[in-house]
């Protein structure tokens, strides 16, 4: 146990960020929690472990694509309502997008340590997740048409996205791992986990969630191959089967739920409306300040002058030990949008194309994987899927709360593999016709 212990060491600090989003949170509590804290101890461990051995510097590569977004968030800062605003601002981008991300690319060593944390993500799932489906049982979740039975595992009412984000993200891990190429029993284990989450992701009631899971599980699985997708999608019409026609999963609510995705347009109901009269507000903001925005953390403050009379004053939110609060709508739920209307093009041109930059990476690690059989596909998958799914979701969210620093921690992941994990196959690929050369010349 000692051994195993030291041998995790150096990635051991980011399975406890991870660990520590399982903890309960004081009703009410939004912003930053335990796992916040640590993750800024991660950062100056990594830190301190580098200037002592300067075993593992960044490349060049990764040193441009991780601090591309630097340059947008500087500018933004700069153009900030107030200097108290532009710094805590700032330092909250470069937590989640820049110094977070970049200390995890340095604690991970190797693919033992990337799928260490992959399977924590699965653990934080399964914990969150099954307080999530005993909420919805017993009735103590957040409220949800005057019932408390919402999903929120322990974050909450005010961070509905909460569970259902650390759901979807152990969902994606788990599917990757059951899907790579490693022993029979681990990849049974991972299909389980990945069915058996499955459940609370549904009992989340979050639509964002529901379609960004959906499509980057219809990814993963057409990159993992032809043969391999058929199987799984065949497993998981049964598994539907069973859980709707058997056990009953599949409230009127839930249908309902799953109804209102295609009615947006038709016949939106008013969280739906919000969402659209905040998009035109954040749009607007960007009209005015095509290249800079309107500074950090400016939203709020340029809202009320840009939206129309649409907009309510705020979301109800109730239940799951707290009392009820009207929680004011302070972002448009939209991170293209938000950045866009507080960063400008500049801010946006600069934080999505590094992601894009990682995303190319990974596809790219990936393909390679396929090409040469070497192992590492796992590892690929993870990293493609968990990035294809916050792309997505960013669509419909934005970072916020306590869960947001696993978002951190999702970028630090992709980031290894893009920028280090997916290279180190390139490298096999190149030694290993070599050695196998020198071996028949010294045999003839």
């Amino acid at each position: 146990m000692n051994h195993r212990l030291r041998t995790f060491a150096p990635v051991l600090p980011v399975v406890a960020v991870i660990a520590l989003l399982g903890l309960p949170l004081t009703p009410g509590e939004s912003g930053a929690g335990p796992a916040d804290a640590v993750s800024g101890l991660v950062v100056l461990y990594c830190g301190i472990r580098l200037l002592r051995d300067r075993s593992r510097p960044l490349t060049p590569t990764a040193v441009a694509v991780m601090g591309l977004p630097v340059i947008g968030l500087s500018i933004a800062a700069m153009g900030a309502s107030s200097p108290g605003a532009g710094l805590s601002g700032l330092g909250r981008y470069l937590q989640i997008f820049v110094l977070v991300p970049a200390a995890v690319v340095l604690l991970i060593r190797d693919r033992r340590d990337f799928r260490l944390l992959a399977w924590s993500f699965v653990s934080l799932a399964l914990w969150q997740g099954g307080i999530g489906v005993k909420q919805y049982v017993t009735a103590t979740g957040a409220s949800y048409q005057g019932e408390d039975i919402r999903a929120v595992g322990t974050f909450g009412p005010t961070d509905v996205m909460g569970m259902a984000t650390v759901v979807s993200f152990g969902l994606i891990c788990a599917l990757a791992l059951a899907l790579g190429r490693n022993d029979a029993r681990q990849r049974a284990v991972a299909a389980a986990c990945a069915f058996a989450l499955l459940i609370p992701l549904a009992l989340s009631f979050s639509r964002g969630a529901w379609i960004a899971t959906a499509a980057t599980c219809a990814i993963q699985l057409a990159l993992a191959g032809l043969r391999r997708a058929l199987k799984v999608a065949a497993a998981v019409t049964a598994a539907g089967v069973v859980l709707v026609g058997g056990f009953g999963v599949g409230t009127a609510m839930l249908q309902e739920r799953i109804d209102s995705i295609t009615q947006v347009t038709d016949a939106p109901d008013q969280s739906v409306i919000d969402r659209y009269t905040m998009w035109a507000a954040a749009t607007a903001m960007w009209r005015e300040h095509p290249l800079t925005g309107v500074g950090l953390k400016g939203f709020p403050e340029h809202r009320d002058g840009n939206a129309s009379l649409a907009l309510s004053s705020g979301s109800d939110t109730e239940g799951a030990g707290a009392a009820f609060l009207k929680q004011p709508l302070l972002s448009p739920h939209n991170m293209y949008l938000l950045v866009l209307s507080e960063q400008g093009l500049i801010g946006l041109v600069t934080l999505a194309g590094s992601w894009l930059a990682l995303l190319v990476c990974a596809l790219r690690g990936l393909f390679r994987v396929h090409r040469t059989k070497l192992p590492g596909l796992d590892c690929a998958l993870v990293s493609s899927g968990l990035l294809t799914w916050q792309l997505i979701d960013f669509m419909y969210a934005d970072i916020g709360g306590p869960s947001t620093v696993l978002t951190a921690v999702v970028f630090g992941v992709v980031a290894w593999w893009s920028l280090v994990g997916a290279n180190e196959e390139e490298r096999l690929v190149t030694v290993v016709p070599v050695r196998a050369s020198a071996e028949g010349a010294l045999t003839l």
